[in-house]
């Protein structure tokens, strides 16, 4: 069967897998994180004139009394945060805007309640609440209440919005917050109402924020039945948030508490330094782990943890550095003389900034865990906020030992959440040992008259090569992985447009291979630009030597079933078991069950993989759900179902889907990231698709040209 002509072998298999996945989808949409990363930044700057801002025009004292109101909005963020987190994953994973609005309404409904009942407790609370912040008015307590009303739902919309990937709506949403909030201190303040016209722009900004820019209509229309969030998954983002923004804002709440209010101003200053660099670093979080729909079945990118864990240090290192050289010129140039009176503050200025990098490098591994499976570092994180409070209550002397023992906990708690992340490591290079023996040439000692073994004496014997039968153009292997694809999401709003090019290629037509070309790059651009420019393609004949040197690359749910050994034989083995819970166990249905479906069906879809030669461990980069499912079914079914092209390159060790290592991660993530900000997917292929179809109009008339609509 030709290369041309194999859709219809393809899509049973094509049916039958896209039937057994999972509804969620993992959107990588690289694209729209660097619009929320350049937003943040914006917001973070914006957020940052408005504290700066308050403190000239209010002197420390008073500013300390708006840092402490904002303080108590930062802490109740973590139940804003957890609405918005799990509003984005599920509005994102149910596929029918009926079920988005489900999801939508009934989060907004339980946020309200929320919002209410922490708005009207906290105004309870105002007279206590002001008494132990050394507030001059409980009033100032009851303003921020009413915002906390609005608040909590304001997560929700901002789920919405990034459930239904309209990043520009909600960057816009959060420039708007911080404009109102910044406008309306310094006119309220300049106004005559100090403290009080500071906090309430804060419950403004909320309150506008919430109302514009609105979310879609259609999320308000009919609602149908949805797969519903969870209470584990909600449990698991209240918890992790509540002890970030404890850690991150409990500190100066306590300063209000144990001293006088101009020390206090002062280390609210201090502190203002260590937020900029904890959000420049979040929003790095942000842009490289967007809210993911679908877990299970998205890709699993190795660039996630190496790009920001660099960014963040980074980040860090510079702020670190500009302090310990220039604290005094910061100090007074920012915030002015006044808050240079305390002879200790420029000193402290650089311990808080380290210790806020060290927190940020934290805050990536457990953000990276938490983009993966139920995480349980939130519950560590937790535990570490506890232990600040309980340090400060015991450590308060002066701002130094304050800032010291919560530099301590924030290095013990890098420490304790990096520890999975480096046995991990250890298990994965077991597995490339393993790996390595599995492909590498035995030795054969030779053998003394005496019957001694003689180590100096080596024969090697070489791995069977894999059989080169014919080599396939490169116009045809994208029109094989193209019909692999086409059943993904992706295509659903124009495959009815494209079927016929896909199903029946004609590879000779130039301008049919740059649309499928096109076409496929919406979902594996940055995979296959990866590739080695020198890559020649093969159809390979294999045999079940060969098949003990496949592995899979890391990616999405095969990271957590391969537990650092990903060739094939060891994942296949570990499907049988079964003995895993959870996705996992999902996932391994979905296997069990495909294998089924191969065991009775005969199948000529294509396995691709890559290699630097015919001697060398093969990686699959498509057909790896296939492969492992045929192989489950037995090592002879795999062999015969597929047609095996391999690509083959001198270089592709150099390639981060074969070889995993930092240079090749840090080379993959700048490709990645100039394809997504200069490459025009959409446009490109509307292009070639009216190019094709005035071709076919002038060589062939218009029933070709109805054809190829």
């Amino acid at each position: 069967m030709s290369y041309t002509t194999q859709a219809t072998g393809n899509a049973g298999w094509r049916d039958a897998l896209q039937s057994l996945r999972s509804q969620s989808a993992n959107r990588q949409i690289l694209g729209g994180s660097l619009l929320m990363l350049v937003g943040s930044g914006l917001v973070s700057i914006i957020n940052f004139g408005y504290n700066v801002a308050v403190a000239r025009l209010l002197g420390p004292s008073a500013f300390g009394h708006a840092a402490a109101a904002l303080t108590l909005l930062m802490l109740l963020s973590a139940i804003n945060l957890a609405y918005q987190l799990v509003a984005a994953k599920f509005i994102a994973r149910n596929e029918s805007i009926a079920s988005k609005a489900a999801v939508y309404q009934t989060l907004r409904r339980k946020s309200w309640v929320a919002g209410l009942g922490l708005g009207t407790a906290l105004a309870l609370l105002s007279a206590p609440v002001s008494t132990y912040l050394n507030l001059p008015n409980p009033a100032v307590v009851t303003v921020l209440a009413a915002g906390i009303a609005f608040y909590i739902p304001l997560g929700v919309k901002r789920g919405a919005l990034q459930g239904m990937c309209q990043f520009s709506r909600l960057t816009v949403n959060f420039i708007l917050e911080t404009l109102v909030k910044l406008v309306g201190a310094i006119v309220l303040i300049e106004l005559g109402m100090g403290v009080m016209g500071a906090v309430a722009a804060i419950t403004a900004s909320v309150v506008v924020a919430y109302f514009f820019p609105p979310v879609s209509r259609e999320l308000l229309g009919r609602t149908q039945a949805t797969a519903a969030a969870s209470f584990r998954e909600g449990m698991q983002a209240t918890v992790f948030f509540i002890g970030q923004v404890i850690i991150n804002n409990i500190d100066i709440l306590l300063v209000k508490h144990f001293f006088e209010a101009g020390v206090a101003g002062q280390y609210a200053a201090v502190a203002l330094v260590g937020r900029v660099v904890y959000l420049l670093s979040w929003s790095v979080v942000s842009a490289m782990f967007p809210i993911s729909a679908g877990a299970d079945e998205g890709e699993d990118d190795p660039s996630l943890l190496i790009v920001p864990i660099s960014l963040v240090l980074g980040i860090a290192l510079a702020f670190t550095a500009v302090l310990g050289l220039f604290p005094e010129l910061v100090l007074t140039s920012v915030f002015g003389p006044a808050y240079h009176d305390h002879p200790e503050i420029a000193a402290l200025l650089m311990l808080n900034a380290t210790g806020a990098g060290i927190y940020s490098l934290a805050v990536v591994l457990m953000a990276y865990e938490i983009s993966r499976r139920i995480a349980n570092t939130g519950w560590i994180q937790l535990a570490f906020s506890g232990g600040i409070i309980l340090s400060v209550y015991a450590f308060h002397d002066t701002l130094r030992e304050v800032l010291v023992v919560q530099l301590v906990l924030r290095v013990a708690l890098l420490i304790a959440v990096a520890m999975p992340f480096f046995r991990a490591q250890r298990r994965q290079a077991s597995a490339r040992t393993a790996e390595r023996a599995a492909v590498q040439p035995s030795a054969v000692l030779a053998i003394s008259p005496d019957g001694t073994p003689v180590p100096s004496a080596v024969t090697e014997i070489a791995a069977t090569p894999v059989r080169k039968l014919r080599q396939i153009p490169e116009a045809d292997i994208i029109a094989a992985f193209l019909q692999n694809e086409f059943y993904h999401a992706e295509f659903d709003r124009d495959r009815d447009q494209f079927r016929s090019i896909v199903a029946q290629p004609d590879t000779t037509n130039d301008v049919e291979n740059a649309l499928r070309r096109a076409l496929l790059f919406r979902r594996r651009d940055t995979m296959w630009h990866e590739l080695p420019a020198d890559t020649e393609w093969w159809e390979v004949e294999l045999t079940s030597e060969h098949l003990d040197r496949i592995s899979m690359f890391p990616r999405a749910q095969w990271r957590t079933l391969a537990d650092g050994n990903f060739m094939l034989g060891a994942i296949v083995e570990k499907v049988r078991t079964n003995r895993y819970t959870g996705r996992t166990r999902i996932f391994i249905q979905k296997l069990l069950a495909l294998s089924s479906y191969l065991r009775r069906n005969p199948d000529h879809s294509t396995v691709l993989l890559i290699a630097p030669d015919e001697y060398s461990r093969m990686t699959v980069i498509e057909g790896n759900h296939r492969l492992t499912a045929a192989m489950v079914a037995g090592p002879e079914i795999a062999l015969k179902r597929f047609r095996y092209v391999c690509g083959f390159s001198s270089h592709m060790n150099d390639c981060c889907w074969y070889s995993t290592n930092m240079p090749n991660l840090a080379r993959y993530a700048v490709k990645r990231a100039r394809l997504r900000l200069f490459y025009d997917h959409e446009g490109e292929i509307a292009r070639l698709h009216a190019m094709l179809r005035r071709r076919s109009e002038n060589m062939l008339g218009e029933p070709a040209a109805r054809k190829t609509a």
